[in-house]
């Protein structure tokens, strides 16, 4: 299929992961429960809310100081609402703990609540969790800063800070002991409302010192982790790190295919149960990645733009992309095919304004949640029939949306 997830490698992976998500063997005073939230920020009002997924109530609303984009900690205790214009984060408390014994995994619920800690710097873009911190990342400032969940959790952050060089929007992303940073074009002069381009990405280590040389990679926007690799979307290609010995990560350049339309991957995402990863190529394809294959990229053709797309973490081989005239279409990461489509929302056109309201998804519970900023609605479509089951109304414009959850042994 061109990717070396070999159809038996994938295949194999899969049945594994089918194994680690089915109930485990659990002593008696154990009871498997389920419980799945969304927190869904509001397209133009500064509020998120967080819902109860199964019943569709409110659970809470939390009230910020500018439009939010949200993103889930690796262990979806926190939800983290980034307000770009108004230079903080907040921390939500999603109220859903797991934690892992072997041979199964405990579930704590409690109520969700907005944590008492505010994270601040100059304009706050990418926010990248991984493992038990989070990486944040200040367009406007000089610097990222890493930030253990724990602490958070308790209300304190105590934060190591990552020199960027110059003020640009960029990404920091942690590789064991070593950070990868996107790194400024220096050289040129840019207006006191501009920020310089992306031209590479440097290796530094504990110390804040450079490991080897700046990396290639014009443009650079759009990272993923996959199994322990991490990829980033440049113009030549993706750049893929690496966990290396004493000398560091190692950095390849997976250059696009010269048979490739002309365009590049700005947007990625990173399997958890196999190892690859799906990109935009440009606004209506996307690409499957395998840096491992001799033939690394799949491209997949889209009948119009892509709106949003997401992977469904319990089904490790589908994909779920909304396009702009309302349809969402179910890849298949081994065949590297569309599969099926239906249509869910009314057509959303990517014209206009990029910060326009349009849908967003998210998986939970074997069902896709879309929101409808439109119709004040977040949609529920089930994933194996692609039928829409309900609707849940939330008020105003329900646009960012994350989906926290699963099962576990209850004592």
């Amino acid at each position: 299929m061109g990717l070396s997830l070999t159809r038996n490698r994938l295949l194999a992976a899969v049945a594994a992961t089918v194994l680690f998500v089915a109930p485990g063997a659990m002593a008696d005073d154990h009871e498997t429960m389920e419980a799945w939230r969304l927190f869904v920020a509001d397209h133009t009002q500064p509020v998120v809310r967080a819902i109860d997924f199964a019943s569709g109530k409110e659970l809470g609303r939390y009230d910020l100081k500018g439009y939010a984009a949200l993103t889930a900690s690796a262990s979806g205790q926190i939800v983290f609402a980034a307000q770009t214009e108004a230079d903080l984060i907040h921390a939500i408390k999603t109220g859903i703990n797991f934690s892992d014994h072997g041979e199964h995994r405990d579930l704590d619920v409690s109520d969700p609540a907005l944590l008492p800690i505010t994270l601040k710097g100059k304009r706050p873009g990418h926010v990248v969790p991984h493992d038990d911190h989070v990486i944040l990342f200040y367009d406007r400032g000089d610097k990222a800063e890493i930030v253990d969940e724990a602490d958070i959790l308790e209300g304190k952050a105590e934060k190591r800070t990552v020199d960027t060089i110059k003020p640009h929007h960029g990404v920091a992303v942690t590789m064991g002991r070593y950070i990868l940073v996107s790194v400024p074009n220096t050289e040129i002069e840019t207006k006191p409302d501009e920020l310089p381009p992306r031209v590479g990405l440097r290796v530094v280590d504990e110390k804040g010192e450079q490991v080897g040389d700046l990396a290639k990679c014009t443009d650079l926007h759009g990272e993923a982790t996959s199994a322990r690799l991490v990829a980033l979307g440049c113009k030549e290609g993706v750049l893929i790190a690496r966990p290396g010995g004493v000398d560091g990560p190692k950095l390849e350049m997976l250059r696009y295919p010269a048979d490739f339309p002309k365009a590049y991957t700005g947007t990625l995402l990173g399997g958890k149960a196999m190892q690859f990863f799906l990109g935009n190529y440009g606004e209506d394809k996307v690409v499957l990645i395998d840096p491992d294959s001799e033939q690394p990229y799949r491209l997949v053709e889209l009948p119009t733009r892509r709106v949003d797309f997401v992977l469904d973490p319990a089904t490790p081989r589908s994909a779920y992309i909304l396009t702009e005239d309302g349809d969402i279409h179910v890849l298949d990461v081994i065949k590297g095919e569309i599969t099926r489509k239906a249509k869910v929302t009314e057509p959303y056109s990517k014209d206009g304004h990029w910060r326009d309201p349009r849908p967003r998804l998210a998986v939970a519970d074997g069902q896709i949640a879309i929101t409808d900023p439109r119709h004040s609605l977040v949609r529920v479509i089930d994933a194996k029939t692609l039928n829409e089951t309900r609707t849940i109304a939330v008020e105003g414009q329900p646009f960012s949306i994350v989906a926290v959850g699963g099962s576990g042994a209850s004592h």
